[in-house]
């Protein structure tokens, strides 16, 4: 099909893109503000690959979407009629009932903003993503607020929009994580709704043509990552060690390895943390005792005097919890470390031949800029839903 150009709004790492062009769709450009995820992207999508028909007026870089509306106002109105799509939400961290929940979040107004870039642009569908939250109120005393879901829902019906959105849980599109978000989707012509009935009756198809299965456990995932397969000296970071493949041991690895044996070989961005003997003794006693895929209770906490609020020892048969940006909330299923950045990777559906960029991790007051490689993971859209998504909004135009 002609003319299947999209804009990626907030587009981090670049996982929505990625499956959108798994699935035929053109970029034309993507908006996100980090340093680091543009790198990300830029890397993987624009110098590796071709995936973007970058126009010269915008710089290939990371930008803010205030300053692009305001320099390149009529760049964008000129846009109209050419661009069938508008993919992204903004920043979630405002919205998390996982982080810090607040409305004075100033990520909050980017909402705004999104909606003034797509009165400017007006193409024919939004695809939009965010977290669960988005779809809460805030509390205000004993009464909830309106919640931001609806009221971009009125903006959008108010530009001609035909808009619907619900809760999806990517667990049933083949991402070996239970994630949950809320996903909403706007066209100009037809019925919003057909997205997501179409995309349930899609999914049997999908996975027999990629010879998948659309469920997938963790140990599916990544079992042929364990440290114990071997380890040499990180590539990317000196005194790390980082994780060698064993053979692929299931569907889901040769898909995610792009049926390349690569046995022996040193895996992109799986470097081992290097944890204190006290930390793997810890360790190994929670993957003892603690159930799977729940935080450890209190009796535990108090016999190791841990403060932190979320430690989830990993469950090999089924799929993980939400990855969130911190990995040290996680415990490997059967080895007493943290998940590797590849691992991250590998649960959120990126293939192995998608490179990471920037630090691996930071912490203190470089949170508030860094946006290190576990972090850009955690706040990506998995490609391979990411690709369901778009051969559905394909059939829709």
């Amino acid at each position: 099909m002609k003319n299947l150009t999209y804009i990626d709004l907030f587009s981090g790492c670049g996982g929505l893109a990625l499956g959108l062009h798994n699935a035929g769709w053109k970029g034309l450009f993507a908006i996100e503000k980090s340093a680091d995820a543009f790198q990300t992207l830029k890397y993987n999508q624009i110098d590796k690959h071709n995936n973007f028909n970058w126009p010269e007026w915008l710089e290939q870089k990371n930008h803010d979407i205030n300053a692009v509306i305001e320099e390149h106002e009529d760049a964008l109105k000129s846009l109209r009629g050419t661009v069938k799509m508008i993919a992204g939400g903004p920043p979630c961290q405002g919205f998390s009932m996982a982080g810090r929940r607040s409305e004075k979040d100033d990520r909050n107004k980017l909402i705004d903003s999104y909606i003034k870039f797509v009165n400017l642009v007006q193409p024919e569908i939004l695809f939009f993503e965010n977290v669960k939250g988005f779809t809460i109120g805030f509390k205000d005393g004993n009464k909830r607020g309106e919640a931001y879901s609806t009221y971009v829902v009125k903006k959008l019906k108010a530009l001609g929009y035909d808009v619907d959105g619900t809760i999806v849980d990517f667990s049933k599109y083949g991402v070996p994580q239970k994630r949950q978000r809320f996903i909403l989707v706007g066209t100009k012509k037809g019925k919003a709704s057909d997205f997501f009935e179409a995309i349930k009756e899609n999914r049997a198809n999908f996975f027999k043509t990629k010879k998948l299965s659309d469920t997938t456990s963790l140990s599916d995932a990544i079992s042929d990552l364990l440290q114990s397969h071997g380890t040499v000296e990180s590539p990317d970071t000196k005194n790390f060690q980082a994780g060698l493949y064993a053979k692929a041991e299931s569907k889901y690895q040769r898909h995610m390895r792009k049926g390349k044996p690569l046995t022996h070989k040193v895996a992109d961005s799986h470097r081992f943390a290097r944890h204190k003997a006290d930390t793997v003794k810890r360790f190994k006693y929670i993957l003892a005792y603690a159930t799977p895929n729940k935080s450890i209770d209190d009796k535990m906490r108090e016999k190791y005097n841990l403060k932190k609020h979320t430690i989830v020892p990993l469950c090999e048969d089924s799929c993980t919890p939400t990855l969130t940006t911190l990995p040290d909330d996680y415990i490997h299923y059967c080895e007493p470390r943290i998940l590797t950045v590849r691992e991250y990777a590998r649960i959120q559906s990126f293939p192995d031949d998608y490179y990471f960029r920037g630090k691996y991790t930071t912490g203190g007051e470089r949170r508030k800029i860094d946006v290190p490689r576990y972090t850009q993971i955690g706040n990506a859209i998995p490609p391979l839903f990411g690709e369901q998504a778009g051969l559905i909004l394909k059939d829709m135009i």
